[in-house]
């Protein structure tokens, strides 16, 4: 990216990112058009490749920057004051359908970067996703109370099989034709953290309440 984009004024960098994240939303990548994202964030398409070198150089910079602005609303104070394991997946789980719900246009842009497989931009992405994962785990799990876990059970891997879970919950939610509904994912995913938390904890944290 070129770093004469943050000389722009704060609100034409907004309505630039504004603008793919939109048509980003409403198309797969690969029709997703560049001539559209200049025309509604008002500029030239040519002005538009001066600040971004082509369409991956920008989906992957407003990528990076909605990850930011989801984890600035999911970690506040409160999260980062938690010590119980399911109780940080609780808690976390909420703050981001909240925001989730307050920008759904985040919600549809997530979702297609979700089924990224075959496009050109996937690669970079999926490193991104793996390298954001070990940093967010030690943010939200560095101060957890391992002694409520079984002998032999591994914290990482319980969040591991929960992330499965819900990525597949969006599978079948994409398969079936329906919409993603984000009230009843929660109720779902908390769920699972009642089944999961009888598995991984000792017994005498089971039935611990929040």
């Amino acid at each position: 990216m070129n770093e004469k984009f943050y000389s722009l004024s704060l609100d034409m960098q907004q309505s630039i990112i504004n603008a793919g994240m939109q048509v980003f939303a409403e198309n797969d990548y690969k029709n997703a058009s560049a001539d559209l994202i200049a025309s509604k964030a008002g500029i030239p398409k040519g002005l538009l490749f001066y600040y971004f070198q082509n369409k991956k150089e920008l989906y992957l910079y407003i990528y990076h920057y909605l990850a930011e602005i989801m984890i600035d609303q999911i970690v506040d104070i409160q999260l980062k004051e938690l010590t119980d394991f399911f109780e940080i997946l609780r808690y976390a789980a909420h703050n981001k359908v909240k925001a989730l719900q307050k920008n759904p246009s985040i919600l549809d842009f997530a979702m297609r970067a979700f089924y990224l497989e075959k496009e050109s931009v996937a690669k970079q992405v999926n490193a991104f996703n793996n390298e954001q994962e070990n940093l967010l785990y030690n943010v939200y799990f560095g101060q957890i109370d391992e002694y409520k876990f079984k002998a032999g059970v591994e914290p990482y891997r319980v969040y591991k099989m929960i992330r499965w879970m819900a990525d597949g919950f969006v599978h079948d939610m994409r398969i079936s034709g329906k919409t993603l509904n984000l009230e009843v994912m929660e109720k779902a995913f908390n769920e699972w953290l009642v089944l999961m938390k009888k598995l991984a904890y000792k017994e005498k944290y089971q039935d611990e309440c929040y």
